[in-house]
């Protein structure tokens, strides 16, 4: 995938613990970024509204909006932009409502810095790299469903719906690589840029919803099948 350059990238901390936002403000321009932060979900979406970010990073026990809303916000604008969790609320509840919203990754406190600075540098890798693929092809049909990487919007027919950003993202890597058996492995550590020592069911539950999207049967797959002990492959229509 397309490397990004750290000194190119402008982040928004939306974080209301000031010792630790002047912490993690310190720390992120150390690294080459640049950083403005917000103090709370209100003053979040009005530089949301004002200036362009290249990632959001983003707490949830906020004044005014709480994180939650603040990402449903800017899901409702921006479908691609990556949206980093950063929060004391790691119960799976608010991780699955976190995902369910359109964030791209949820990280609990408290953490290591050098986890986030991991995972904020693949985040922005795999921005790029869709970013760059969407370029030369927006759109693209799978089965009977017309694919709109740019808004996320799919349409089948008279049936319309979105994609969350994560699932764009694996659906494209999947055409990328048509024909091809991707492993779990794989698929975690390109797409989610995480350890495939975690648990693979995030893969198989993904592979799920896009069965459940764009197979005309998706107990009966023909588009997405398994590979019994390897993994995965992508049959184009």
């Amino acid at each position: 995938m397309k490397s990004i350059s750290p000194q190119k990238s402008k982040l928004l901390l939306v974080e209301d613990e000031e010792p630790l936002a002047i912490g993690l403000e310190y720390n992120l321009t150390a690294e080459g970024y640049q950083v403005v932060w917000a103090k709370d979900g209100k003053n979040a979406l009005e530089l949301f509204e004002k200036e362009t970010f290249d990632l959001i990073i983003l707490d949830i026990m906020l004044p005014f909006l709480d994180g939650f809303q603040v990402a449903l916000h800017i899901r409702a604008v921006s479908p691609q932009i990556p949206i980093l969790v950063l929060s004391a609320r790691g119960a799976i509840e608010d991780r699955t409502r976190g995902f369910e919203l359109g964030v791209d990754d949820y990280l609990s406190k408290p953490f290591h810095l050098q986890e986030l600075l991991l995972r904020i540098a693949g985040m922005l890798r795999r921005k790029a790299w869709y970013s760059a693929i969407i370029e030369k092809q927006p759109s693209q049909t799978v089965g009977k469903t017309i694919v709109n990487f740019e808004t996320l919007e799919c349409m089948a027919g008279k049936k319309q719906f979105r994609l969350t950003p994560h699932e764009a993202m694996i659906l494209r890597y999947f055409i990328e690589n048509s024909g091809r058996i991707l492993s779990r492995k794989e698929l975690l550590e390109n797409v989610w840029n995480i350890s495939s020592d975690v648990d693979t069911r995030t893969v198989d539950n993904f592979i799920v919803r896009l069965r459940r999207y764009f197979e005309a049967d998706p107990q009966q797959p023909v588009l997405f099948t398994s590979v019994r002990g390897a993994g995965y492959l992508y049959n184009p229509s």
